[in-house]
């Protein structure tokens, strides 16, 4: 089955939805492939958090209405340091840019639901999916469907979206892509609750090691636990779940509720350089991967589907392929301040807790950095416009 399009999308996260959907209102044909069904990837359950410079980019292509409908404000971060509640008004430091609390699933579901309504093509249960003959002009893409047809996507472009593990990476010889990685040494034990939220984003420092609540609706909270990198989730049962998280959170009377899941996540960061080869363009994970401190992976992987959906744009309606050419240089500058950002907070947040992790010395350090945010008016500053995407 032989058929042809603009751009090929491998992935229907984040990255490969919201690449589709910006394509879409820019007149640009696509087809998107998914090797998951569709039931997995409404289910699939992540953690995020939209900054408020990806905010912006769906209110600039006529999206926020439709994505971004109930969702609220994060306008003040909590940080409790050995119980004692520090309060950072993000909305007031960085001057009303403020992001908003939209689990991932949920932004999924609505953008599936946004790029379907307007007549997308997704695929679903997209298997063997390969990319071909990305140096030259005529590159196209392979997959079996459900029932094991074969079929054969002709196209301009193909945009990798599938993230770390994903194929379309793996198809870029290694001599042609330069990676960059780095182990920060901890893990993070997450957890998905039935129990009261938080009033607000809250971080806790403590000699306990670091915690972490966050609302997840009206109903349900996501706790983050440091732990040990090579622990696994039967190490951690609701008992010690819970008793940790009263520990860290200072707050003893602290409701609980039913668990829904466990995770570990791994506290890792990943560079590709460049994020392009050929004809192929990798978007979001595929490219990079960052730790959850800060909430900057989703907001990468939306901010890559921008820059490559304006230059396709180019490319396709004024024959101006200049934006393509820059595509991965800017999305590196970026990714590269968003790491630094990210690996930043999370030295400072586990280091100011527990000296066993770095040692006495940079607890003091780090303790003093925490300080600052509070203390200094730029610091304060700084630290909110980095959390707005800035």
């Amino acid at each position: 089955m032989r058929e042809s399009t603009r751009v090929a999308v491998i992935g229907a996260g984040p990255a490969g939805l919201t690449l589709a959907n910006l394509l879409r209102s820019a007149g640009v044909g696509c087809v998107v492939l998914e090797r998951q069904s569709r039931s997995y990837v409404e289910r699939r359950q992540r953690a995020g958090v939209l900054d408020h410079a990806s905010t912006r980019i769906f209110e600039e292509w006529g999206l926020a209405d439709a994505l971004l409908a109930g969702t609220p404000e994060d306008r003040v971060l909590e940080i409790r340091v050995d119980g004692e509640p520090r309060v950072l008004d993000m909305h007031a430091l960085s001057g009303g840019r403020t992001g908003r609390a939209i689990p991932q699933q949920v932004l999924v579901a609505r953008l599936m639901a946004a790029f379907l309504d307007g007549g997308g093509d997704l695929r679903f249960d997209a298997d063997e999916v390969t990319p071909h003959d990305l140096e030259g002009t005529g590159p196209k893409v392979t997959y079996r469907d459900a029932d094991g047809a074969l079929h054969e996507i002709a196209c301009d472009y193909i945009a990798g979206c599938d993230g770390y593990h994903g194929v379309t990476r793996a198809s870029v010889p290694a001599h042609a892509m330069t990676t960059y990685s780095y182990d920060h040494g901890i893990g993070w034990f997450t957890v998905l609750a039935d129990a009261p939220p938080p009033r607000r984003p809250l971080f806790a420092i403590s000699t306990h090691g670091f915690a972490a609540q966050f609302p997840r609706g009206p109903a349900a909270c996501r706790l983050y636990l440091e732990c040990a990198p090579d622990d696994v989730p039967a190490d951690w049962d609701d008992d010690r779940i819970w008793e940790q998280s009263r520990l860290r959170l200072g707050d003893e009377a602290l409701p609980t509720g039913p668990i829904t899941e466990k995770n570990v996540v791994e506290m890792r960061s990943f560079v590709a350089d460049p994020m392009r080869y050929g004809r192929l363009f990798l978007v979001g994970d595929a490219a990079h991967i960052i730790t959850p401190m800060g909430g900057k992976g989703m907001n990468l992987a939306i901010a890559d589907a921008d820059v490559l959906a304006r230059a396709l744009r180019a490319a396709v309606h004024d024959g101006d392929e200049k934006p393509l050419a820059a595509y991965s240089d800017t999305c590196l500058k970026r990714v590269w301040n968003q790491q630094e950002f990210s690996r930043w907070l999370t030295e400072l947040t586990h280091e100011a807790g527990d000296s066993a992790l770095a040692g006495t010395f940079r607890r003091q350090l780090a303790r003093a950095r925490l300080d600052r945010l509070f203390a200094s008016g730029p610091a304060g500053r700084a630290f909110a416009d980095l959390m707005a995407g800035g």
